[in-house]
């Protein structure tokens, strides 16, 4: 920094052929401008002014090394200029976490904000696996479950609901369930954590307490699109979110059961480490979701399938 301020009094000396009139333009007394110079002189072994009274003339040697210096410190300048654009303008690289299932809700919007923040590169990662904000050095991740780590921040998204699916064709050969207790003669889907191996139990009013529910399984596995696909194609009932459903419910795919029994919801945020600057990039990136899903929360949000205290819904991990 020394050496910088230097070359700025050397070469606002230059261009006022004045000590006086350098001081003046950097704010410094017109010693402490020829101080500057005089170190600066010293270091390089050279004269680079002519000194008389009122005036300064540079050297044949000061007057290569101006045209060096100017041009350093008109490149320092723009560097400036362009640091302070980019903290105004969202641009680079910013990566986020999102699970598998994250397609059906976020690449239907996504086109809006690229259109909107062109100079914003998303780096999306869409993977069931159990993520750790901190350590894997995400940019912004999006979960559902308790904030229970204080090195996170978040703003919440929307709220969801897990529903009993099954189709209308296994409802025809097998019946309808009434009561959580009639799982236990049907062919149930669960889902199973990656991290754990756990199966997830299903939240039920009215369940046998102290019960993994329902006590048995047709099929488990570790991906929701898998379980979607075998709910649909007559295979039994499954536990899922109501935005993951939405579209096969409405088409009639799908069909809700044991609607009296189901009161389990959930609130999804979008996370981000607390000891990160919220840059523009990010910034806006938080408020988009914040605006399309949060307003619109019946249009679906995200929630990361891994494990979360409790065996309760699919979420990402808590970092640390």
């Amino acid at each position: 920094m020394d050496s910088l301020s230097g070359l700025a009094a050397f070469v606002r000396a230059a261009e006022a052929q004045s000590f006086v009139g350098a001081g003046r333009a950097l704010g410094v007394s017109s010693s402490a401008v020829g101080k500057s110079v005089a170190r600066l002189e010293e270091k390089l072994g050279v004269r680079l002014f002519q000194r008389s009274t009122r005036h300064v003339r540079l050297t044949a040697e000061g007057e290569l090394f101006y045209e060096r210096c100017r041009r350093i410190l008109d490149d320092i300048d723009d560097a400036e200029a362009e640091l302070a654009l980019s903290r105004a303008t969202p641009r680079g690289k910013l990566r986020v976490s999102l699970p598998v299932i994250g397609y059906r809700m976020l690449l239907p919007i996504l086109p809006d904000f690229m259109q909107r923040y062109p100079e914003v590169e998303l780096d999306l990662d869409f993977s069931d696996r159990m993520v750790d904000v901190i350590e894997e050095g995400w940019d912004a991740v999006v979960r559902s479950g308790p904030l229970a780590d204080s090195r996170l921040m978040a703003r919440p998204l929307g709220p969801f609901r897990l529903l009993v699916v099954g189709s209308p064709g296994y409802l025809r050969e097998r019946g309808t369930p009434q009561s959580p207790e009639d799982l236990a003669q049907h062919a149930c889907l669960r889902y199973r954590f990656p991290s754990t191996g756990k199966l997830q139990a299903w939240a039920l009013d009215g369940a046998p307490a102290g019960q993994d529910w329902p006590p048995s399984s047709a099929m488990s596995c570790n991906n929701i699109e898998a379980l979607i696909c075998a709910a649909s194609q007559d295979q039994g009932l499954a536990y899922l979110p109501d935005f993951i459903v939405r579209d096969a419910l409405a088409a009639g795919r799908l069909q809700t059961v044991l609607a009296p029994y189901l009161n389990q919801t959930g609130l999804f945020h979008v996370v981000w480490p607390s000891s990160r600057q919220l840059s523009p990039k990010l910034r806006v990136f938080v408020d988009f979701l914040c605006q399309r899903l949060f307003a619109r929360p019946e249009e679906g949000a995200v929630v990361l399938p891994t494990r979360r205290a409790g065996g309760g819904t699919p979420t990402s991990r808590p970092a640390g």
